[in-house]
């Protein structure tokens, strides 16, 4: 049951914070995904608005994401070539994004956030970075790039050097100065529109010719139904990646506050959330949104205590979108550098380096999937295919990995099996039984210590069964010692006593 919370000042006050934050960072995230600008401010509207009614935590703000809107490129990128305008293409992965979250959160499938393992999610999210600043980097030299992947956009920057924009770099660095100097001011200081308004000022002042945003229509917010339903099959793999990748993001802000706040959080609830945002992104022509991590701390820190500032966030933009049109002249290139400043707090090197010192084995998976996110631009939903592969393949290596020492004294052979017995793995016992028997014919007693294995698993369970009979039949003494509880149970209901 959904408990309402009486709204507050500081709800007030941080839905309008985070609102001025989301503006630049909605047309931002819009060019990324290849839309038009009005699509970012759109889906920062209604999206929010109905997240409100349903979410777990009082602090998660939803919209445009970076992480999203790559996610989006890479989806309409592969999916346009018959002519469909991307924008209903948008509108229908975002339909489609929210069917799959709320079918999670009805079916109380929560549980599905944590799916992805760590290793896939930081080797994903630092390979989804720097194609996000890579694809940024046409718009920071002021330089036009034909649409298609982020190599292709990096060899034009490096290949025009001659027809680089100085004053569009320069605005872009100082924007990302500021961001950078601002975000360590404090929490709740808006940094974000804080450059984007001195560079924008500057850059009028000044008369700086450099590209901009151009024309933002002034409308509000349509129901769309008119959308390329055929298309559907074409875009289920990206549509069910977006749903669960984009959902780590706002599952792990929720997680982080519940704990700081000591009060409960459910991903069931969040799952619904996040869906029925989608469901109406869609339906007014928006694009997929997810939760974003800045924009959710800057509510918080700004005095957030209950949803209702998720609410006010998405009623400002909504009220702004009839004189959104002001931003035309903003620089493109200011808003690139707004891009590269969401993406940063993307790029996970810090826990690859501890991946490196902590497990060689987690290291695989997430440098495969980092190349493979790189690889398959601009389809870079399959690279978290291929990483939950990894994870999968690095998972069963692991987990066959048995070592089994072995000790023979005076017609007595010990054996000791460390790791997970299971039907792929059991085999190792049996090879390296075999192999002592083989050294030593006058073996009369087997002892096997099963103090060291993990798990052990029906088939592995009678394998050891079967063990102990062609033992005696040889008239060799066999027995087991030690088995933890888990496997002391299955073992006294599989394998015969002697």
């Amino acid at each position: 049951m959904i408990r309402w919370e009486r709204p507050e000042v500081g709800d007030l006050l941080a839905g309008i914070s985070v609102a001025l934050v989301l503006v630049p960072q909605a047309l931002a995230y819009a060019q990324l995904a290849g839309l038009p600008p009005e699509i970012g401010l759109l889906a920062g509207t209604l999206p929010a608005i109905a997240a409100a009614f349903f979410v777990s935590s009082p602090y998660l703000q939803t919209g445009p994401t970076a992480l999203t809107a790559l996610l989006v490129l890479g989806a309409l990128g592969s999916h346009l070539d018959d002519g469909t305008d991307a924008v209903q293409f948008a509108a229908l992965l975002a339909l489609m994004v929210g069917a799959f979250r709320v079918a999670f959160g009805i079916l109380r499938l929560g549980i599905a956030a944590y799916f992805v393992s760590r290793p896939v999610l930081v080797g994903f999210t630092t390979g989804a970075a720097l194609l996000i600043i890579g694809s940024q980097l046409p718009a920071v030299v002021g330089v036009t790039a034909t649409s298609g992947s982020v190599f292709s956009r990096v060899w034009t920057v490096a290949t025009s050097v001659t027809d680089w924009s100085w004053p569009s770099i320069a605005l872009s660095a100082l924007a990302l100065a500021l961001m950078i100097a601002g975000a360590k001011i404090h929490r709740a200081f808006p940094a974000v529109l804080v450059a984007v308004g001195v560079t924008w000022a500057l850059a009028e002042i000044m008369g700086l010719e450099v590209a901009t945003i151009g024309e933002i229509p002034t409308s509000w917010p349509t129901l769309h139904v008119d959308l390329p339903w055929g298309s559907v099959g074409q875009l289920l793999v990206p549509a069910f990646v977006i749903a669960l990748v984009g959902f780590a993001e706002p599952s792990s802000i929720a997680r982080t506050y519940a704990v700081a706040d000591r009060r409960p959080w459910s991903a069931d609830r969040e799952f619904v959330s996040q869906g029925v945002a989608n469901l109406v992104a869609g339906a007014i022509g928006s694009m997929p949104v997810g939760g974003s991590f800045g924009r959710s701390a800057l509510n918080r820190a700004s005095g957030a205590h209950t949803r209702w500032s998720g609410f006010v966030t998405g009623l400002t933009i909504l009220l702004f979108l009839p004189v959104a049109d002001l931003l035309s002249s903003v620089p493109k290139a200011v808003l690139a550098a707004v891009v590269i400043g969401a993406a940063r707090s993307l790029l996970r090197f810090d826990q690859v380096r501890d991946m490196w010192r902590q497990s060689r084995w987690q290291l695989t998976t997430a440098v495969a999937t980092i190349v493979a996110t790189i690889a398959l631009d601009p389809r870079v939903d399959r690279a978290i295919l291929i990483g939950l592969a990894a994870s999968v393949l690095v998972h069963l290596a692991r987990e066959m990995g048995v070592h089994v020492a072995a000790e023979y004294a005076d017609g007595h052979l010990r054996l000791a099996p460390k790791g997970v017995l299971w039907f792929a793995s059991i085999n190792r016992i049996q090879e390296r039984m075999l192999a002592e028997l083989a050294n030593h014919p006058e073996t009369e007693r087997v002892t096997v210590d099963l103090s060291g294995i993990g798990r052990l698993d029906l088939t592995a369970a009678y394998e050891l069964a079967d063990m102990a009979r062609d033992a005696a039949d040889d008239g060799i003494g066999w027995r087991y010692v030690n088995a933890p509880p888990h496997a002391a149970r299955l073992m006294r209901k599989v394998v015969h006593p002697d």
